[in-house]
């Protein structure tokens, strides 16, 4: 049991988002612990229907599309499953108000709770604030691997965040290499850096026996999007379009590159089951029927729903991304099968003369995944249940807790 109280910062729509997930987590584990938590979220204003929004804790929200803030919530993808707005375009009277809201809205928050210590969400301008508002408070920072990504794609920001993100007192990543690239990227010292990742909710993702026979259910969870390999993994699917799988696919999405895969996605009729959009119970149904999950990313921090298909007896199909190997690398191939990725042109598209390539590979992964799926339905992986058991949420807060104790006992140091 502990008196802490922690203030937890993001700067986007906490019910739509994985950082949103891995938020409620650690505030559902806090209290089991006896922290007293408080929440700041940017939401768009009517939002909050007090019919169907219960927050899990006490909250104060800075509003978007607003009369101060007249734009939308700014993602940290650039293609969010609501609409959003980009950092990028963040700049002159916009990036002033939003400043000046978040940093209203903290000032009076950290003012009424009079919380022990900060938990904000992303290595980028919003912790960047909050390091500066408040220098004398300790202070943790979760890296969800969009942000590296924002500091890059936005120099007009990325001395601001960089400057105060160096003073935080303590920094979570997902990953070893996620460690790795915070360092490279912003110039924070290896031991301001703990490696603690994400987890899983292990009383809801949990196993149930798979069918022996019939149709190879396959699922992808995640937005509707290029960066995600969408469009490629439905072109894969084409060129495997008569043998025996159904798709499930779980995600919300907006803009060209969302009707883009809706298009592909109707091209493959009643192969293809598009669920939307779905709440987190809905996604725990979902894997315990699947088979594989295949997640065919060109960018990533450590996502969830990996964690959550294994924990569910998904087989994974995965692109290799950085950490992912010192993760789920030891489990046997049968089990999760991670494919390399092409060089990329950008950051969420490989060279055309590659593309054909990556469906390939996709296909070939996928054709192996049903024949072993078809030999034996359920998984026999020592592996697997070991990194399933080691990220569950009650296991991750543990490493959390320390982490808070340590940037406390760090502050009292130093004063």
């Amino acid at each position: 049991m502990t008196d802490l109280r922690v203030l937890h910062v993001l700067g986007q729509r906490p019910e739509m988002t994985g950082s949103g997930i891995y938020l409620e987590a650690l505030i559902r584990e806090s209290r089991k612990h006896g922290i007293t938590c408080h929440r700041i979220a940017g939401v768009p204003e009517g939002s909050l229907d007090a019919s169907t929004v219960r927050p899990s804790v006490d909250s104060d929200y800075v509003f978007f599309e607003s009369e101060t803030l007249d734009f939308a919530v700014v993602g940290m993808s650039d293609v969010m499953p609501y609409p959003s707005s980009l950092f990028s375009e963040l700049k002159g009277r916009r990036l002033t108000a939003y400043k000046a809201e978040f940093s209203r809205v903290l000032e009076t928050a950290v003012n009424r709770f009079r919380p022990d210590i900060l938990h904000t969400n992303h290595l980028f301008l919003l912790s960047a604030l909050v390091r500066k508002r408040f220098p004398s408070l300790p202070m943790v920072t979760t890296c969800h691997g969009t942000d590296l990504r924002q500091v890059e794609l936005c120099p007009h920001l990325r001395r601001f965040a960089r400057r105060y993100c160096r003073r935080i007192d303590r920094i979570i990543a997902l990953s070893a290499d996620q460690k790795a690239d915070i360092q490279r990227v912003l110039d924070i010292p290896a031991d301001a850096i703990a490696v603690i990742g994400g987890g899983y909710d292990d009383s809801l993702f949990t196993r149930g026996p798979r069918r022996t026979a019939g149709t190879i259910q396959l699922l992808y969870a995640g937005k509707l999007n290029r960066s995600k390999g969408v469009p490629w993994l439905l072109r894969s699917l084409m060129k495997i379009k008569h043998h025996d799988w159904h798709l499930h696919m779980a995600g919300g999405g907006n803009g060209p590159e969302f009707s883009e895969c809706i298009d592909l996605a109707e091209k493959l009729g009643n192969k293809v089951t598009n669920h939307g959009f779905v709440t987190h119970r809905r996604l725990s149904e979902l894997m315990k029927n699947a088979h594989v999950q295949v997640l065919p990313s060109f960018f990533e921090g450590l996502p969830l729903v990996l964690f959550e298909g294994l924990a569910s007896g998904c087989r994974i199909i995965s692109t290799n991304l950085s950490g992912f190997n010192e993760i789920f690398g030891r489990a046997n191939k049968d089990t999760i099968d991670l494919i390399q990725l092409p060089p990329l042109e950008t950051i969420d598209r490989p060279y055309q003369k590659d593309e054909a390539r990556l469906e390939n590979a996709l296909c070939k992964s996928i054709l192996n995944m049903i024949s072993t799926v078809k030999k034996s339905p359920d998984i026999d992986d020592s592996q697997a249940t070991k990194i399933a058991s080691d990220y569950t949420w009650s296991r991750v807060f543990e490493r959390t807790l320390s982490i808070y104790h340590d940037a406390v006992d760090q502050k009292i140091r130093s004063d």
